[in-house]
Order: C-alpha cells, then structure tokens, then sequence
C-alpha cells in the first residue's frame, strides 16, 4: 500500500498554505490559507471496502501554562498528547486522490459543517470534528464545532517543532461503525479491528524561527 503528498515530501515542512496558521514578525501569528494538502494512493489490499484518512499532531503541550505567552518558552522536556487535525472516514475504496484544497481553503470561523461532506465532493464520506473545537471553546469569537481539515498552527514559543502524521487505512468494512461525533481518538479505536493495512507519512511544522527537532 502506497500513500504520498504532492504538497511536500515525507519529511519535509508543511508549507504555510497548508497551515492554520503562519508567523509574523509583529504578531507571531498570521491566518494561513489553511488548504488540505494533496494526497493520492494505490496498491490497496484485496477486500479493502473503504478507507479513513487521519492526520495528527503527538506534540502538543501537555500544559498550557506557557503556551503563546510573552516572555515564556513551552521547554522540549513538556510531556506532549495528541492534537487530531482531521478525520475523514468511509472513503469510498474507488478513490485513490484528493486534490489540495478539496475539502478546505481558508480559515472558518466557528468551523466548518460537518460530518457530511458538502456537494459532490466525496458523497458519502463523513468528516470527525477535529481538536480546535475544544481549543477554541472559550474564545466568543472562534467557538464552534471544527469538522473537516484545519491545518497545524503549534504555539509560537514552543521550542520543539511539530511533527504532523498523516495516516491512511484500508479497512474491510464499507462505513466505519461507529455514531455520534466522530471525534479523532473515536475515530482510532473503532478502526482498529477492521484495518486491512495502513500506511503514513510526516509533514514538520513550527511558528517558532528558534525552535529544534
């Protein structure tokens, strides 16, 4: 099973339309284009009935007592969680690409609808809300459910760069059985028992011109 980007190579920084967020001398930080990157696919195991995209961040702070803080740095020693930035599931196993911007071009605020797909863009598939829902719940302006894609948009003083992992499932079953919000860690457990093969690959991300791997 093969999975690649031709937004950027395995490895490689995310470049800054494919991102939330991108950093600004006055500011720190600046709203992005916020596309999703590209993606394509093939050699797909026999059985395989549908697919699930889910991209995640596993370095997120795990406090937030420095995080965007002036005069603070978040330390490379901070235990870090998963941040889910998008989960789309039962991909029809008839598709093998998505094109960058397909699903998301532009920031919106309080978020995008979800979890079905608008249009024709992907009948059938079902958008998770991702993890800037709850980033976002105290803030009057940007509160909202967040399905669908929003790029990465780590803290501007963290000093570790973020690692974005893209992964892709073949799964035996046609729509993943699971109800309700269709949250990111939802989403990896009801994959498990049903995953024919997967494959990954990783896009590096930071706000922070000082911050190491």
């Amino acid at each position: 099973m093969k999975f690649w980007s031709d937004s950027f190579k395995d490895g490689d920084t995310i470049p800054g339309e494919f991102a939330f967020a991108v950093a600004d001398p006055k500011t720190h930080v600046a709203l992005s284009a916020n596309r999703n990157p590209h993606f394509a696919w093939s050699d797909l195991p026999p059985g395989t009935k549908s697919l699930a995209l889910v991209v995640h961040d596993p370095d997120v702070p795990s406090r937030g007592d420095d995080v965007n803080q002036e005069g603070k740095t978040v330390p490379l020693e901070l235990p870090r969680v998963d941040f889910f930035h998008w989960t789309l599931v039962d991909i029809p196993a008839s598709v093998s690409s998505i094109k960058a911007g397909q699903f998301s071009n532009g920031v919106t605020a309080r978020g995008k609808p979800g979890p079905g797909v608008l249009g024709d863009t992907m009948p059938g598939a079902r958008q998770g809300l991702n993890d800037y829902t709850g980033w976002f719940a105290g803030d009057g302006d940007m509160r909202g459910e967040y399905f669908g894609y929003d790029g990465p948009c780590p803290p501007w003083n963290d000093a570790l760069v973020h690692r974005y992992i893209f992964t892709l499932y073949a799964l035996d079953v046609e729509q993943l059985p699971v109800n309700g919000q269709l949250q990111g860690s939802i989403v990896v457990t009801a994959l498990r028992d049903h995953v024919l093969d997967q494959a990954s690959f990783q896009g590096l991300y930071s706000l922070n011109p000082d911050a190491t791997r």
